[in-house]
């Protein structure tokens, strides 16, 4: 799997059996590439509040490589009122790179804040709001809310109320999400105050 790490609230450590270590916090993008296989784990970095985060599994379209690691930091005023790349296959505009066909991009949307994102013929979007409220492609969402979409030419975001949003740009073979091959957001609070024990440890 491709593994991205988004932090909204607090920070998260991260630990893996190739040696890395870090601790993101928001803004951080953190991309880990499985590979042949990983050990790793992930805790909330603080004893005094919870973290927040999501975390995205993408099927990568190809096998056997070596584990990756890579992080990178979009500040909010990059991503207030428009949509910025932060994953993609080329590493495009500095985003982390993944393994596979698809385009990630994180917002910041308020007000009369707009943002616009064109559709190539036979591409799919998932839109995930990971708070406040937003009109996506006409569609109220509010957060946790996802939005999928086929066979349209461009997704139009407004009338943001203090939103956060990602909104994925995937060929149609990994456009279902959650059902075990493609795409699965996982909304994830940790409020262990702890290290965890051997067994928060997980392989992928």
């Amino acid at each position: 799997m491709e593994i991205i790490s988004y932090v909204l609230d607090g920070a998260l450590a991260h630990r893996d059996s190739t040696g890395t270590s870090s601790v993101i916090r928001p803004g951080d993008v953190q991309r880990m590439s499985a590979g042949r296989g990983v050990m790793h784990s992930e805790f909330n970095h603080s004893q005094e509040r919870p973290v927040h985060f999501l975390q995205i599994w993408i099927q990568p379209n190809v096998r056997g490589i070596a584990p990756e690691y890579e992080e990178k930091r979009f500040g909010p005023e990059e991503k207030r009122g428009r949509l910025r790349l932060i994953a993609s296959p080329d590493a495009a505009d500095g985003s982390v790179s993944i393994h596979q066909d698809a385009r990630v991009f994180a917002g910041l949307f308020d007000g009369a804040e707009r943002a616009t994102l064109d559709v190539a013929p036979g591409r799919r979007v998932y839109v995930h709001v990971a708070r406040g409220r937003i009109d996506a492609g006409g569609y109220a969402l509010e957060a946790g809310d996802a939005l999928k979409l086929r066979d349209v030419e461009r997704l139009v975001l407004g009338g943001g109320k203090d939103a956060e949003v990602l909104v994925f740009d995937l060929p149609a073979a990994t456009a279902e999400p959650c059902r075990g091959s493609g795409l699965g957001v996982r909304r994830r609070t940790r409020r262990a105050w702890a290290s965890p024990p051997a067994s928060g440890s997980h392989g992928a």
